[in-house]
């Protein structure tokens, strides 16, 4: 009985560890638990398997920020509208609406910058250099918390934006 599944099914079902000598003889010794080498065993196959589902877990995670991010900018975008169908115009910042105090999931501040009165500098731009929105811009500066205003800069590839009107609404590296 020298098979490996053989020493397996005797390792888990002894009472003590005279099962795993080949002769079956008892030692005087002998005692229930686990030896040295089987527990440094189990914890490399726990290790393992940390390792293999570690990065499913992290990107999993970073899956669920960005959802929740889009998830808010929606519910900004509707009470921006509202404001500007009760005043005719649209807030000069979120405090106005009384949201200024809104972070995203990475602990940063929603960005918002209504494009009428805007210096052309400052609003966002797509790969074109075309201004993306025509109402407001509204964006989350991502995980990494720097943006810049075009789409082509690195440090904007993470940010969470709205743009096209309100048509698009994700991240500037899908735009």
């Amino acid at each position: 009985m020298k098979s490996p599944i053989a020493f397996f099914t005797r390792l888990l079902c002894r009472k003590s560890s005279a099962a795993l000598h080949p002769d079956g003889n008892k030692s005087k010794t002998a005692t229930a638990g686990f030896t040295l080498i089987e527990i440094l065993i189990a914890i490399a196959i726990m290790g393992t398997l940390t390792a293999i589902a570690m990065p499913y877990f992290t990107s999993y995670i970073e899956m669920v920020k960005v959802k929740k991010v889009l998830i808010d900018i929606r519910m900004l975008e509707k009470e921006i509208n509202i404001f500007h169908d009760t005043y005719g115009r649209y807030p000069q910042n979120l405090a106005e609406i009384g949201l200024d105090d809104m972070k995203d999931a990475w602990g940063n501040p929603y960005r918002y910058l209504p494009v009428e009165g805007s210096p052309p500098g400052k609003l966002r731009k797509d790969h074109f250099m075309v201004p993306v929105n025509s109402d407001f811009d509204l964006y989350s500066v991502g995980k990494d918390g720097k943006t810049a205003s075009p789409f082509t800069s690195k440090n904007s590839r993470d940010d969470i934006v709205r743009a096209n009107d309100g048509q698009y609404l994700g991240l500037v590296s899908g735009y």
